[in-house]
């Protein structure tokens, strides 16, 4: 997949091309993106993504900006895994929030671009105050040269598929859910950097995993797979979360323990994957108190996967 930072004065060749922020690439930008492909080959065109960073509402008001569910990273390897071709990354800057509808579909979708083909939600929104509309991007299609397709909310159990949707379920706890809406399980990737080393004097080594975003969409104690660190995925408990009992007031930390593992993981780049939240994160009243707790998530974590890989074994034999 190409990645181009910024919008060419005028695009070397057609596409075919969608439109958003793509936080998450959950299942409603999946059926987004399906489409996108299947038109582009029967165009004869590569599928093109357009995205923003960072995101507007982080651009207007970053202290109400909503949790960002991937990283520029995730989200750039979950559009090529969906198949896209070409991803522009267009900064979004005063520049741009004072571009007019209008000048944003002749400068940047009809030149920049060139658009051949444009699928967009049905309530897209876009251009200086929201100005611009599916109807405004249709009336001006014909005279540019492109065609304009919308395609219709992707429901689950009645309620739309979205970004926001997948947040409650993320601040919930509720991994099973939220699985659903993304059409995978939740995970968080990044590479792995020193830690303070608390976790190995407690007797329980953990993988330091570097996160680029912040706050994290939920805090806890949870059951994990670890990709990145062998040729499969290792099983492992996590601590996502600020350790109220270590440090008063610090970062979020993503700490990953390894079930039965033993390399070294330190600058790996991983991924961890979120399968089942064990508890909330609490402020014990010392090391000791927390070590037995550690101790316990660790034995829960590993009936966890011990009750998991025997369901697992009695369908096959069903």
């Amino acid at each position: 997949m190409r990645v181009t930072r910024g919008i060419p004065a005028a695009a070397a060749a057609p596409a075919a091309l969608t439109i958003g922020n793509f936080d998450g690439v959950h299942l409603g930008h999946q059926a987004m993106l399906a489409e996108l492909k299947r038109a582009a080959g029967r165009l004869g065109l590569p599928a093109c993504v357009l995205t923003f960073e960072p995101h507007p509402r982080e651009f207007f008001a970053p202290d109400k900006a909503p949790t960002r569910l991937t990283s520029l990273r995730e989200k750039l390897e979950l559009l090529a895994g969906c198949g896209v071709d070409r991803v522009h990354i267009c900064r979004f800057n005063y520049g741009l929030a004072q571009t007019t509808a209008e000048d944003f579909i002749e400068r940047i979708i009809a030149r920049g671009l060139s658009a051949r083909w444009v699928l967009v939600g049905d309530d897209f929104r876009f251009g200086a105050r929201r100005a611009g509309s599916l109807v405004m991007l249709k009336q001006a299609s014909p005279r540019l040269g492109f065609e304009v397709a919308a395609i219709a909310s992707v429901m689950l159990d009645g309620e739309r598929v979205s970004s926001t949707a997948l947040r409650q379920a993320l601040a919930a706890g509720d991994l099973e859910r939220a699985g659903r809406l993304l059409g995978r399980a939740y995970s968080i990737s990044g590479r792995v950097v020193a830690g303070d080393g608390l976790g190995r004097k407690l007797g329980f080594p953990t993988a330091n995993v570097q996160m680029r975003r912040n706050p994290p969409p939920y805090t806890g104690i949870f059951t994990v797979r670890l990709h990145g660190a062998a040729r499969g995925p290792v099983n492992g408990v996590a601590s996502l979360g600020v350790r109220p009992t270590v440090k008063q007031q610090g970062a979020p930390v993503l700490e990953v323990h390894a079930l039965d593992f033993a390399g070294d993981l330190y600058r790996r780049h991983v991924r961890v994957e979120f399968l089942r939240k064990l508890r909330d994160e609490e402020k014990y009243a010392d090391l000791e108190t927390l070590t037995r707790q550690i101790a316990l998530d660790v034995e829960n974590a590993k009936d966890y996967f011990h009750r998991r890989d025997a369901e697992t074994q009695r369908k096959a034999k069903a």
